[in-house]
């Protein structure tokens, strides 16, 4: 998928000195780095130790993106780095602000996207001795990081390399610079003998022999299946992955951050992986489960419900031990999956017809009776209605397995949404940073109620930021997903009402267009009205959430 977005390249975090002749400062090492990287901005919300760094950023024409909440700062730089593989860039304050970020970390750790947060510090003086807004921000952020460091003018040039080789490495993550006021404007020392800021990796190859154990699985397999997951997008493997498919004769279930990996109107595609029983009745029915670039992190917590035998391609080693593989393949999958579709046999014909009888397994599973406007029928009017190259970004919540199912991808990350994390808050966000990415293709944000109330605030950045995009709101005037659990355990309805919005209204507060809507009729027209006015537009939908508790009976366990 080719990133819209221009890579802004700078003079290189290698620069020796300033138009002045003075060493580069800390804070000139780093934003030569973010912009050399691919990523021409920072977001955010600063604190007074921040300024020199967006000085810096300013003085390399990069932008700075304030946002309202930090966690969505966090959330669109991740957005970003998923799309275009460059690190997103994301700061906040020390104390209050290092601790609102922790959930837009936590997305990118668990959701596998490239990003350097930076947290402002005191100087090591008043660190050491002062108590007010001193937390410790390194213990904090550890578990939810790959790597993090305290920034050091002696040591930035190596940290920096580091943090994006780490940020970078399969599986992709976030690394946090916790950075001290005195290292800002302190010259950076040299290094002798720089290395390239990323590494330049050659993969070999693999050749016929020591691939043969693999072919001969699949060769000998009559009705193989394969799922795949997010190792797909980081090696860039989508088209090898489809050649595969086709040359073997497999259905293809991917995961929900996997969708477009496949087109969604390819017969060989059956659907998402959402860990309901539902799946379990095609899966069965295989004799070999292939799993490609498939990371634990993207299925539901419980044990591995198939006997059936399993072959594994990865890009990194699988070492939680979810997935049985009798034999696990490591490399780049790009080059994996293409040499094994040029060697393996020709499959049956099983997978297409497997495929649509999966995909029409779903549709009926959906199709329960409502009063009004159902979900799932306001899906089928927006993907009938937007243009193909929309991207989509998705909230969690209850309407979150409808749009996973009824929204088509047709083209590698451009269905975006928080899995591995599983938080609300995130669709809006997501869609600031998928536009930054995708400046000219129609965004969408499909959000819960109570999702879009978590991240509000932002309408005032795409606003002031010329970021449009529309913003689908699910009105069911409750936290539906809660309410689902509560009457599927015998729960009394209790303390997940909402409400009372006036979408028009709240949308005009910000400078926003908005509308509300209760019938496919006039939701067809307000999207096809937002797509041709190129505003943020908030529409909010209101429909009939009695179906929920059959749907999620039907497809997934809880």
């Amino acid at each position: 998928m080719q990133v819209e977005a221009a890579a802004g390249r700078g003079t290189g975090p290698g620069r020796r000195r300033s138009e002045q002749g003075r060493m580069a400062t800390t804070v000139e090492v780093l934003a030569d780095a973010f912009k050399e990287a691919g990523t021409p901005f920072i977001v955010g919300h600063p604190g007074g130790e921040s300024v020199e760094l967006m000085e810096a950023a300013r003085q390399r024409d990069m932008r700075f993106i304030l946002m309202k909440q930090e966690v969505a700062g966090g959330m669109l730089a991740s957005t970003w780095g998923e799309i275009t593989g460059s690190p997103g860039v994301c700061m906040s304050t020390r104390g209050p602000g290092a601790a609102n970020m922790v959930n837009g970390i936590a997305h990118a750790f668990l959701d596998r996207a490239p990003l350097i947060a930076i947290t402002d510090r005191y100087s090591a003086p008043e660190h050491e001795v002062g108590l007010r807004q001193r937390i410790d921000q390194m213990r904090i952020y550890a578990p939810i990081v790959k790597w993090g460091t305290t920034i050091d003018a002696r040591t930035v040039r190596q940290q920096v390399r580091r943090a994006m080789r780490t940020a970078t490495a399969p599986a992709p993550g976030p690394v946090q610079f916790d950075m001290p006021q005195s290292e800002t404007t302190k010259e950076a020392a040299q290094l002798s003998a720089p290395p390239p800021l990323m590494p330049n990796s050659l993969y070999p190859d693999p050749d016929r022999a020591s691939l043969k154990p693999i072919i001969d699985r699949i060769d000998n397999a009559r009705r193989p299946i394969i799922l795949a997951g997010l190792g797909v997008f980081w090696d860039h493997a989508s088209a090898e992955l489809v050649k595969l498919a086709e040359q073997i004769g497999a259905p293809v279930l991917v995961t929900s951050k996997c969708k477009g990996a496949i087109p969604e109107d390819h017969p060989l595609r059956a659907g998402c992986i959402i860990g309901g029983l539902i799946e379990r009745k095609l899966v069965m029915q295989s004799d070999l489960i292939l799993t490609i670039g498939l990371d634990g992190v993207e299925l539901q917590p419980k044990p591995w419900p198939y006997a059936v035998p399993v072959v594994a391609i990865s890009n990194t080693p699988s070492l939680d031990a979810l997935v049985p593989s009798e034999i696990e393949a490591i490399g780049d999958l790009k080059l994996l999956l293409g040499r094994l579709a040029e060697w393996c046999s020709g499959g049956g014909n099983w997978g297409e017809k497997s495929a649509a009888t999966f995909r029409d397994d779903v549709v009926a599973a959906l199709d329960t009776p409502a009063n009004g406007l159902s979900p799932q029928r306001a899906m089928e009017v927006a993907r009938a209605v937007l243009p193909r190259d929309t991207i989509a970004t998705c909230d969690a919540g209850a309407s979150r397995l409808l749009v996973v199912q009824k929204w088509q991808s047709y083209g590698p990350r451009e269905f975006l949404t928080s899995n591995g994390l599983g938080s609300m808050g995130y669709a809006v966000p997501g869609a600031l940073g998928a536009r930054l990415a995708h400046p000219r293709r129609p965004i969408v944000a499909f959000t819960g109620d109570g999702g879009f109330m978590m991240s509000v605030a932002e309408l005032q950045t795409s606003m002031r930021e010329k970021l449009p995009i529309v913003i689908v709101v699910w009105d069911d005037q409750e936290i539906g997903l809660i309410r689902v659990k509560q009457e599927i355990k015998g729960i009394p309805f209790h303390g997940v009402s909402l409400g009372g919005v006036d979408w028009e209204k709240l949308a005009q507060g910000f400078g926003a267009d908005g509308v509300t809507v209760d019938n496919e009729h006039a939701f067809g027209d307000a999207l096809q009205a937002a797509v041709r006015s190129d505003r943020t537009t908030v529409i909010g939908v209101r429909i009939d959430a009695s179906g929920y508790v059959a749907q999620f009976n039907a497809l997934r366990e809880l």
